[in-house]
């Protein structure tokens, strides 16, 4: 609901957008030529349902496998939930995390009478974070979190201004961000190793608004989905002080763990302020 809302606000702006520009400039050269950028904004991470924590019980490279007792029963039997566990039962967790982002830019527009062509690179960071916990009857819990480090992305975008004064465009392209994994357990009995920072590669799209204030500067709004995949991260787990009969070490001495949703994907809202050359 709220990225609707969201949506609606860049909507209104973008309409109103073009009043802001300033009478008697000439707009001729309007979104034409090389620019910089600084951009910032919010980071919407909603919760992913029906995410889960997936193992591979005989560290054979395939996951999928249930961790059981001794007893034969699912070890995991209390479920999972798409955020942070807030105790060792699955009653209810934190939900995933939303945060400012802030951006450079250095960008290209070439104009062809009222339709502009363009390609921008930009990085950054975003402070949102997902997480994903899993319950054990022990009782234990497992969480498994990520946030960016750092982001970048390249993106073509295509518009139209009407006459100059204010551009409407569409955008697209690769993103890439340098990933900072957590893991945290109430697990005291087991040992815990895993690999931390992972590359995650997707794309973004999206839309937005630009206005010219002045000849140079321009001021905009703009709306981006962010889609990364990172199948890298993996959390191992090892005997610690458990005996042979903990469900993690049953099958082979040790389990690994990964998240069932290797997708992390962010709903973005920017404002921009760019010097034009």
């Amino acid at each position: 609901m709220k990225n609707l809302s969201l949506l609606a606000a860049l909507a209104a702006t973008a309409t109103a957008m073009p009043a802001l520009a300033q009478e008697g400039r000439d707009t001729s050269q309007d979104f034409n030529g090389p620019y910089i950028s600084i951009a910032g904004g919010g980071t919407l991470q909603g919760s992913d349902r029906g995410e889960t924590l997936v193992f591979d019980t005989n560290r054979d490279g395939t996951y999928g496998d249930q961790v059981t007792t001794s007893g034969g029963a699912d070890a995991f039997s209390p479920g999972f939930c798409s955020g942070a566990a807030t105790g060792t039962a699955n009653l209810g967790c934190r939900n995933d995390k939303d945060g400012p982002e802030y951006f450079a830019r250095l960008g290209f527009d070439k104009r062809m009478g009222n339709f502009v062509l363009g390609a921008v690179i930009e990085g950054g960071r975003s402070h949102a974070r997902d997480s994903v916990s899993g319950f054990s009857t022990t009782p234990a819990s497992y969480t498994m979190s990520r946030e960016a480090d750092y982001q970048a992305g390249a993106r073509l975008r295509a518009g139209y201004t009407p006459g100059g004064g204010a551009l409407f465009y569409v955008t697209g392209g690769g993103a890439y961000a340098r990933l900072d994994n957590k893991f945290t357990t109430s697990n005291t009995a087991n040992s815990f190793s895993d690999n931390g920072k992972t590359n995650g590669w997707g794309y973004s799209a999206g839309g937005g608004a630009e206005v010219m204030v002045t000849n140079n500067i321009s001021l905009g709004l703009e709306y981006l989905y962010t889609d990364l995949k990172d199948k890298d991260y993996v959390v191992n787990v090892g005997p610690g002080t458990a005996p042979p009969t903990n469900p993690f070490l049953l099958n082979g001495g040790g389990t690994d763990i990964q998240r069932s949703n290797p997708h992390f994907r962010t709903h973005s809202v920017r404002g921009s302020l760019s010097l034009r050359f």
